[in-house]
């Protein structure tokens, strides 16, 4: 597990790949909306997708700003509560 992202709006973890895992055959992500506090685990395709547009986006050198853009499109998809123990 490795924090790849950290900002006001949004926080990123990456999840190595593990064979002995089935949903981390490929590795996944987590991305955390910390105001909203939803969250989302991505795995297979959808994460080797974000993988490549993490990428693209990084190679343009973008701001916190359009880092946390791009991260909102991952919203609607966040339905899952953030519990704190």
């Amino acid at each position: 597990m490795n924090l790849i992202y950290n900002s006001e709006q949004y926080s990123v973890v990456e999840f190595g790949a593990d064979d002995g895992q089935d949903a981390l055959r490929f590795g996944g992500y987590e991305i955390m909306d910390k105001p909203a506090k939803r969250e989302i685990f991505i795995a297979g395709l959808l994460a080797e997708s974000f993988r490549r547009d993490v990428k693209d986006l990084i190679a343009g050198e973008p701001s916190v700003e359009e880092i946390d853009e791009f991260l909102g499109n991952y919203d609607a998809y966040m339905s899952q509560a953030v519990v704190f123990h």
